[in-house]
């Protein structure tokens, strides 16, 4: 199993599709992605952007110990605070790399599966997604640390209203016709009850009041046909430790000019201390305004899972 397989991606829809029917839905759930590559008792955890994770989930390799065959799986690596996803939990150990006995008590870990890739010597990729699920759920992975969430045939209605009564992030939809296409967006879909956008740290603005000393906002960018875009501000969703942090990740990326290739405003651009654009991270956000900025965005942390030239809008 020496191949690396890249995870296949969703599409964002702003609503459920007509024939929902034809699609299996999965509650969508709020962590980091990973795919899992157990053989020999071993396992090793890889990254979107093809980063070894290993190290950073130490609890996670309790899954080579639950499988006889070699197996390649999919999944998301979430912590959970009172029974549901918290990202912000999961933050405190998404940079670590050797985290130690307290960090993991303190924010322990779940892989939670959702596909199943390669089974012994037989590829799976080119199964629909029914018979996927139906082999995963074979192997009986249904104890902590590593669990198989349920699968809904249709009633695309009926889950995403679950997933707003449990405060989860939104559903997945995938063709029941659908094979598995490394590294491929679509024809998989996402429908999502909160707005998460990935952006570009590109630079930060000082604080005031209390913050004087501190950041006070992160100038933010995505990438268009146009090269990198100001799309706003956050000043939002910080404790002082997470800006401490900031302050100490960016000082070695400073740079004298400023890094976007489109306009950005004048009262930012005076302020601005600028960055160079090597860093992603997430906001949850209410709408795009009409020229292109994040309305009322919120930080929700660093993303060292991504890489900055796949930072587009809308996209995850």
């Amino acid at each position: 199993m020496s191949e690396l397989v890249r995870p296949m991606m969703a599409v964002l829809r702003h609503g459920l599709p007509a024939d929902d029917d034809a699609y299996g839905w999965e509650l969508k759930w709020d962590g980091v992605r990973a795919v899992a590559y157990v053989r020999d008792g071993g396992v090793t955890l890889m990254s979107r952007n093809d980063k070894d994770m290993s190290r950073s989930y130490p609890e996670l390799a309790a899954l080579g110990g639950m499988l006889g065959e070699p197996v390649i799986l999919d999944g998301e690596i979430v912590a959970l605070r009172d029974g549901r996803p918290d990202f912000g939990l999961l933050q405190s150990r998404m940079h670590v790399q050797r985290p130690s006995d307290r960090l993991v008590t303190a924010a322990p870990v779940l892989y939670y599966v959702f596909d199943l890739l390669r089974r012994g010597e037989e590829s799976l990729l080119g199964e629909p997604y029914p018979k996927r699920r139906a082999a995963l759920e074979e192997l009986g992975l249904s104890s902590d640390p590593v669990h198989t969430p349920p699968w809904w045939r249709g009633g695309g209605p009926a889950v995403l209203a679950a997933s707003i009564d449990q405060g989860l992030e939104g559903v997945v939809g995938k063709p029941l016709t659908s094979r598995y296409l490394p590294g491929r967006r679509g024809p998989w879909i996402k429908v999502k009850n909160v707005r998460h956008q990935e952006v570009i740290v590109a630079g930060w603005t000082p604080g005031e009041g209390r913050r004087a000393d501190m950041i006070g906002s992160l100038v933010l960018g995505v990438y268009d046909d146009h090269g990198l875009r100001y799309v706003g501000n956050v000043g939002t969703g910080f404790t002082d430790a997470i800006l401490r942090d900031l302050a100490a990740t960016l000082a070695p990326l400073r740079r004298d000019g400023n890094p976007f290739d489109t306009t950005v405003p004048a009262p930012v651009a005076r302020t601005a201390h600028w960055v160079e654009p090597d860093l992603v991270g997430e906001v949850a956000f209410a709408e795009w305004t009409g020229d292109g900025h994040l309305r009322h965005p919120s930080w929700r942390g660093l993303r060292p899972d991504k890489e900055p030239e796949q930072v587009h809008a809308a996209e995850d």
